[in-house]
């Protein structure tokens, strides 16, 4: 357990309590919360923590050297690589990131999904941020939709339906006169929805974002 993390973790979810609830994938089952902190744990490393409510350590991410990186690897607690967030190297107006299962272990390996970067030059109020395709791609019912604002912590991740499937929150907090600002968030997961994915696509908010 990451016992200085685990005040940190009850104040956020303590908090949520007062704030509305996500809405539940097809009306059923409890959402998850987990806190995200946008930082490693590691000296000299970017990357993120994720922790649930009792302060034990889920997911992480640990970048060595430059910030902005062509490959990111989410990984559990132990280490074990989840999945592997990777930009396309294709020269394409609008940006394109791979998503696959563990490490990328070969040339032949296929992704699991594809997310793209939404442009709007026509309509640029609208909130929509990109787009995740499931693999293998054939029609709608394989996509997700995410929208709002990922600089303000603000987002929704919509299938198909438009059903809430996960959410992006920024928290107000202020414990013990230190504000959490931007760099500690939560990720609203509701029933029926993978939380490694839903952490892949903060990967890919951030990689396309900031």
């Amino acid at each position: 357990m990451l016992r200085f993390l685990k005040p940190l973790s009850r104040t956020v979810h303590e908090d949520r309590d007062q704030d509305r609830e996500p809405s539940n994938v097809n009306g059923g089952g409890e959402p998850s919360s987990l806190t995200v902190w946008r930082k490693s744990l590691f000296v000299g490393c970017s990357g993120f923590t994720v922790i649930n409510s009792d302060g034990d350590l889920v997911y992480r991410v640990d970048n060595y050297g430059a910030h902005r990186r062509q490959e990111l690897v989410l990984m559990d607690a132990s280490g074990k690589p989840i999945l592997t967030v990777s930009r396309s190297k294709k020269l394409k107006m609008v940006d394109n990131w791979l998503v696959f299962e563990g490490e990328i272990s070969s040339k032949e390996q296929k992704p699991i999904c594809r997310a793209r970067k939404h442009v709007n030059i026509l309509w640029p109020k609208v909130k929509r941020l990109a787009q995740v395709y499931i693999e293998p791609y054939n029609d709608d019912k394989n996509m997700y939709m995410i929208e709002g604002s990922y600089m303000n912590r603000s987002c929704k991740v919509l299938d198909e339906s438009r059903n809430v499937v996960a959410e992006i929150r920024r928290k107000e907090t202020v414990t013990k006169g230190v504000s959490f600002g931007l760099e500690v968030f939560e990720l609203i997961i509701n029933q029926g929805f993978d939380s490694g994915l839903a952490m892949a696509i903060i990967l890919l908010l951030d990689q396309m974002f900031l």
